[in-house]
């Protein structure tokens, strides 16, 4: 295990690479409105704020994140993006895949992704746990994203029993890997992975190649799912993500693209 300060071991580790800007703190309310702030006051790309803990930690939709202080490793990364527009969510994607990696790199547990933002592994009945959930926020300046701030909660090192609502519907490293996983070499192998794609995806091809990653990993596709957006809920088939990294849903014979909503999966008795 890595002994020292917060943060040494893996500052050592990625001197030298486009996220060697990292600062680690013992707590903060989140570390996303963190990094927004300094995006918006001009800050550089590639700056990676790690907290122990934070007390005001959110994902998707508003939703509160919260875990025991140490037990998670909570970040956010700020990127200042080589892409056209239309491109962007593809950075959500980027990070997922590279995410996957490390826990597999790390800790040898390879969790898939669950459109559009979310790390999950299916227990013996073939429920999905949450291990980690992933919020993109934008830096906008005279109608033009300047910045993008990528925040990720990821379950670690969680305690023996869980309360009831958690136990029902997350799982942690440690549980799933039967020992203690260390959050800086996780956090390395992320960050390591995440350049390489990030280079990939400014490339010709670039985008293609993250969407086969995806489609590989997915959680979503081949299930039935509910899809809420905010003119109701459409549920169908998951069917492909297609070449812009959106959802195809099969309803009623009709392929429908889904470009943002909050999905969920759906057993058959559902």
């Amino acid at each position: 295990m890595v002994t020292g300060m917060p943060g040494d071991h893996a500052r050592t580790a990625l001197a030298g690479s486009r996220f060697a800007d990292l600062r680690w703190v013992e707590s903060t309310g989140s570390t996303n409105a963190d990094l927004l702030e300094l995006a918006r006051g001009g800050a550089p790309d590639g700056i990676v704020l790690v907290a122990d803990h934070q007390s005001a930690g959110r994902g998707r939709l508003d939703r509160t994140w919260t875990a025991p202080a140490g037990s998670s490793l909570l970040f956010s990364t700020l990127v200042r993006p080589d892409l056209a527009p239309s491109d962007l969510h593809l950075l959500t994607t980027a990070v997922a895949v590279a995410a996957s990696d490390a826990c597999e790199a790390v800790a040898g547990v390879r969790p898939r992704l669950k459109w559009p933002n979310d790390l999950v592994v299916a227990d013996g009945d073939g429920t999905d746990r949450k291990l980690a959930g992933i919020l993109s926020e934008s830096v906008v300046d005279g109608g033009e994203v300047r910045a993008v701030v990528v925040g990720m909660g990821l379950n670690v090192n969680w305690p023996a029993t869980l309360p009831d609502d958690l136990a029902a519907t997350a799982t942690s490293l440690n549980h799933l890997a039967g020992h203690d996983v260390d959050r800086e070499q996780l956090l390395v192998a992320h960050l390591r992975g995440l350049e390489v794609i990030l280079a990939e995806l400014a490339s010709p091809g670039g985008r293609e190649a993250l969407i086969i990653r995806y489609r590989h990993l997915s959680a979503t596709l081949g299930r039935t799912v509910r899809v809420e957006l905010a003119s109701g809920a459409l549920v169908g088939q998951a069917v492909d993500v297609d070449d812009a990294g959106h959802l195809v849903v099969e309803l009623g014979g009709e392929l429908v693209p889904v470009v943002a909503g909050d999905v969920v999966h759906l057993r058959t008795q559902d």
